[in-house]
């Protein structure tokens, strides 16, 4: 199909890496870009891997609709094939000089989903809209593209899947093996369970994407095997991609199939699992993070036990309360609906702040220029563990402290979790965007760990109580996720340093040495002939 029966195209030769790159232009020289509203620029990868008897016919099935509605160049990678595949490819551009063909070739087998990895990356470089996947053995029906390449094109999706399970009865019809069409179908049903997606089959290889999308995601982190293309729905998932899936004739012919059914469906499980993990801050993996996605909004955990239940219960209606590290704000806002009079502190103006709130931006690293000695509790939660020095920290606060009775009111993430312990034990401790091993956390503490840091400070009286996880924020207000709150809170009660997610403190503030000296020598009463210390 690929030819141009009016004679209106010509071909430029431009060099590039020392490849000739053809590029389609009008009749006047004009290249379609320049050609009024610029067209959308769309590469054509066909992964190729052993299919010198196939690859010349995929691509002479391309319609020339693909080149006349697009600015359109082709993309054959062949990896490292042990046949005439790279030699075919060059054969076939060469006798179609019309259609801007690029062929290259892998010195070293990269791998399905690696020799993907490099035409995307290509894709981003030459800075094309979007690009579609076809493969080279001719499986998947080039004459589909059109009709797949609408939705990404006109911006309605940044993804879409050619889908063999749409049509009733169509993928036995085409030939696909009983075999495998109950394993996509146990997998996809598994795999849409797991993530809450609806998609009809995961394990299409005929796809668009939208390379906006892709420099969105972390593509070149996934597997280099037939996991790949799993990897990257769940990355794009993660990203909040729109994805759509079309119809597509089935078609299995006498192609080689390289794919380890067994180590397939165990990988593909693997990585499905471990991005509901992720989803759910329990084994992050930074493969699954949007690129340059920024820190998670800090989101307060109201209407079920956690931190900020217990600190919004603890503190008494009316009280003046210092936030420290108060992020948006939003716990003001709680707090307000008590009759506290509340302030502020973080290092960025929150955004989400009563009106009229008192508001100190501050670097909680440096050291305390506060009016602490104002309010009755001092409200520290989800702060030290971001801190550099925590003992340098609450050292500071306490200089500070008035000798009326004051409360800190504090929170820390447990690192003995068991899920942490578990990973431990697994080898792993890997950290995330959120969660107990978040990234931005520097410093992490056990109970017994955090009673010690405290108690060196002079905090005393101290009320610890473990915390639940957060089961509501994870899996969204279902019977699932209140039954596990229920279950984690008697655990709780049992052993809370094992099964904690977070630890609660309440306590009181003595004072320093320094000022405990300063309070004696003002109470000195001058007898005459004795010496003086103030």
């Amino acid at each position: 199909m690929i030819t141009d029966g009016e004679g209106s195209l010509k071909v430029e030769c431009l060099l590039s890496d020392g490849h000739v790159v053809k590029k389609r232009s009008d009749e006047d020289g004009n290249s379609g870009a320049q050609r009024g509203a610029r067209r959308v620029r769309l590469l054509v990868l066909i992964v190729a891997f052993n299919a010198e008897s196939t690859l010349r016919g995929v691509l002479a099935r391309i319609p020339t609709e693909v080149f006349e509605q697009y600015d359109c160049e082709v993309l054959v990678i062949d990896d490292a094939s042990v046949d005439a595949t790279f030699e075919q490819g060059n054969n076939f551009a060469r006798e179609n000089l019309q259609v801007p063909i690029v062929v290259l070739r892998n010195p070293a087998n990269q791998g399905y989903g690696g020799n993907q990895k490099i035409g995307y990356t290509y894709a981003i470089r030459r800075e094309f809209d979007m690009v579609a996947m076809v493969h080279g053995d001719g499986q998947y029906a080039p004459e589909e593209l059109p009709r797949l390449l609408s939705p990404v094109a006109s911006r309605e999706a940044d993804a879409v899947f050619g889908s063999r399970m749409l049509a009733k009865g169509g993928a036995r019809n085409g030939g696909m093996p009983l075999y495998k069409l109950v394993g996509n179908r146990i997998l996809t049903r598994f795999q849409n369970q797991l993530t809450g997606a609806s998609l009809s089959e995961w394990h299409s290889g005929y796809r668009v994407y939208s390379v906006a999308a892709l420099r969105r995601i972390h593509f070149v982190l996934n597997d280099d095997g037939f996991s790949f293309d799993t990897e990257i729905i769940l990355q794009l998932q993660h990203a909040g991609a729109k994805i759509v899936e079309l119809p597509i004739p089935t078609y299995y012919g006498d192609e080689i199939c390289y794919v380890n059914g067994t180590r397939y469906a165990a990988e593909v499980a693997a990585a499905t699992i471990s991005s509901a993990l992720h989803k759910r801050g329990l084994g992050e993996q930074r493969r699954f993070d949007p690129v340059d996605d920024g820190d998670p909004p800090y989101e307060l955990k109201l209407g079920y036990a956690s931190s900020h239940t217990y600190a919004i219960a603890a503190i008494p209606q009316g009280a003046s309360v210092l936030d420290l590290g108060s992020g948006p704000g939003g716990l003001a806002n709680e707090l307000q609906r008590k009759g506290c009079h509340v302030a502020v502190v973080d290092a960025h103006k929150p955004s989400q702040i009563p009106e009229g709130t008192m508001v100190y931006v501050q670097d909680l690293n440096d050291v305390p220029d506060l009016p602490i000695a104002e309010f009755d509790v001092l409200l520290v939660l989800d702060v030290i563990e971001h801190l550099a020095n925590p003992e340098s920290f609450l050292d500071g606060l306490r200089e500070d402290f008035a000798d009326r009775p004051t409360r800190l009111v504090l929170s820390t993430p447990n690192v003995a979790f068991i899920v942490q312990r578990l990973m431990l034990a697994c080898g792993r401790f890997s950290y995330g965007r959120e969660g107990i091993l978040d990234r931005s956390h520097t410093r992490l503490f056990t109970f017994g760990s955090l009673q010690r840091l405290l108690l060196d400070a002079g905090f005393r009286d101290l009320k610890v109580r473990g915390v639940p996880a957060p089961f509501p924020k994870a899996l969204g207000d279902t019977r699932l996720a209140r039954v596990l709150l229920r279950l984690n809170i008697l655990l709780i009660r049992v052993r809370p340093q094992l099964f904690a997610y977070q630890i609660f403190v309440e306590a009181r503030p003595t004072p320093t040495t320094s000022r405990s000296l300063g309070l004696a020598l003002d109470s000195q009463v001058p007898v005459s002939g004795a010496a003086s210390l103030s």
